[in-house]
């Protein structure tokens, strides 16, 4: 049997494609990229956008986690780019 954690890539993969090292929080399930906050939630398979201000947190969209964690961190930066 093999498991799979699509969490063990997340930060890696966020690197990647928004070209800067995030912030790390909540026991690497979640970072910070200047004012949003990607997430995962819901066993690894969602990915939420966060926008951050203060204290004050607005979800502005979720991407769903299949296989390639690179690839959900991918689309969330395509919606993010073309304003959701």
């Amino acid at each position: 049997m093999r498991f799979e954690d699509p969490a063990a890539d997340f930060i890696p993969a966020v690197e990647r494609v928004f070209g800067t090292s995030p912030r790390v929080l909540d026991g690497s399930r979640a970072v910070l990229v200047g004012d949003l906050k990607l997430q995962l939630e819901a066993g690894e398979r969602e990915l939420w956008l966060i926008e951050t201000t203060g204290v004050l947190e607005n979800r502005i969209g979720m991407v769903a986690v299949d296989l390639d964690i690179e690839e959900a961190v991918r689309e969330a930066k395509e919606r993010l780019d073309s304003g959701l």
